[in-house]
């Protein structure tokens, strides 16, 4: 009967929290907020509470958190490097003789650069190099910032930063062997779906009609660097290292820095070589501090949810299918509960979710982490509580309504047929 008790209590709070969430309140405190308010409903021992939910977690975290910050210097390093940019720009020539293939060819470009950079400044980067080239093109904007921003969310399903932030609820699952092929087939589904949507609005694309002034800056910029082709390659390099070699993440991604760097010419002097790493290194580590944070205050809620997973267990099990199939299905037909950081969104709501979920043991984390990852990337892709979606939106001047009207249906069937490709791989 205490359990019970209990479980509702800590049931009632979780409600609350997503409501928290859903109306734009802190992640961080809230996270941190919960762990505390979870302890004490839970009567976890106040020693236990201390050294379990608040200590442990986030030295434990530590690894991660080196994942994080390699992935984010060599993200940073491939921008400022100018190999993203010229992958970039090489894209236009293609535009003055097919429109449409220009166009997928610059979503594939988009998930290309993705599989490795990441964060909004990397974005606003290759941004204003590829809409612009989309807009002259002849795609009208809302169809143009759809296609960017849903290219940038395929990648996401390999990308080692953002695998390593949801991993903090499961951290038995490695980044590589069968999730990785899990996450290429995830994320060739979406560019498939993406590459259907620019097809059904072909009609729209006129080729070279309008050039628009931001078209016209970037395709004569003449500060875009020359690049080596073989530079070309950077951007794959650490997933390779890490799916055909089998290295750790950390020494794919030194090394595909280094790399980058060499070829580039950015190694050419001493004093230049260390004024760029520095530079770098100091963007990169910027760019992740705040979610340094909010993934710290992360783990300790999901530590102080595995503290009570007997109080709410029964509850979830008379609420949750058993059947992994049925589980997948319904998460895939709810994934645009993860739009506006809602409670399938793990870096919204849905965090509490996920860590209430991973703590039952009802389900292989190998499972739960696609599961909920799917609905999740539906929300990078196209929903406007993404920062650099927002970013789009704003550069572009494209309203949030005309937005939704093309990524919701796409994004809503990749989540679906996504999630029966997880239960392939993972559920059955």
């Amino acid at each position: 009967m205490t359990n019970m008790i209990i479980g509702i209590l800590l049931l009632l709070t979780f409600f609350a929290f997503i409501v928290y969430v859903i109306k734009g309140g802190n992640l961080m405190l809230g996270f941190f907020f919960m762990a505390i308010l979870w302890s004490i409903i839970g009567l976890v021992p106040l020693q236990t509470a201390i050294q379990k939910v608040f200590a442990e977690p986030a030295l434990n975290y530590g690894p991660t958190i080196i994942y994080i910050a390699f992935g984010s210097w060599f993200g940073r390093v491939l921008v400022d490097s100018g190999i993203a940019q010229s992958i970039s720009a090489k894209t236009e020539k293609v535009g003055r003789k097919s429109p449409l293939l220009a166009a997928i060819l610059v979503v594939l470009v988009t998930a290309f650069i993705f599989v490795s950079a990441y964060g909004v400044g990397s974005v606003i980067a290759i941004g204003v190099i590829l809409l612009p080239i989309l807009f002259s093109l002849g795609l009208p904007k809302p169809v143009a910032v759809a296609a960017f921003t849903m290219a940038i969310g395929s990648s996401m399903y390999v990308n080692v930063v953002l695998f390593n932030q949801i991993k903090a609820f499961f951290p038995q699952v490695q980044f590589g062997g069968k999730y990785l092929q899990f996450g290429w087939t995830a994320m060739g589904i979406q560019l498939v779906a993406v590459i259907i949507f620019l097809l059904l609005n072909s009609k729209k694309i006129h080729a070279n009609q309008v050039k628009t002034e931001m078209a016209e800056e970037v395709s004569t910029d003449p500060a875009l660097p020359k690049i080596n082709p073989v530079a070309y390659i950077i951007p794959v390099l650490p997933v390779f290292f890490n799916m055909v070699l089998h290295w750790d993440a950390v020494p794919a991604l030194v090394l595909s820095t280094i790399l980058a760097m060499l070829l580039t010419g950015k190694l050419k002097s001493y004093k230049g070589a260390v004024e760029f790493i520095n530079n770098t290194i100091q963007q990169a580590i910027s760019d992740i501090a705040g979610l340094v944070m909010f993934l710290m205050a992360l783990v300790m809620f999901s530590s102080a949810a595995v503290m009570n997973t007997q109080r709410f267990q029964g509850i979830f099990a008379a609420l949750i299918p058993s059947n992994t199939l049925v589980l997948a299905i319904t998460i895939g037909v709810l994934a645009p509960l993860a739009l506006f950081r809602g409670p399938l969104h793990v870096w919204g709501a849905g965090a509490a979710t996920a860590a209430v979920l991973a703590a039952t043991g009802m389900f292989s984390p190998y499972f739960l982490l696609p599961l909920l990852y799917i609905p999740s990337i539906m929300a990078v892709s196209g929903d406007i509580t993404q920062s650099w979606n927002v970013w789009a939106l704003e550069y572009t001047k494209v309203q949030a309504k005309e937005f939704y009207k093309y990524t919701i249906p796409v994004m809503w069937t990749v989540s679906i047929v996504n999630e029966l490709v997880g239960w392939v791989f993972f559920g059955r």
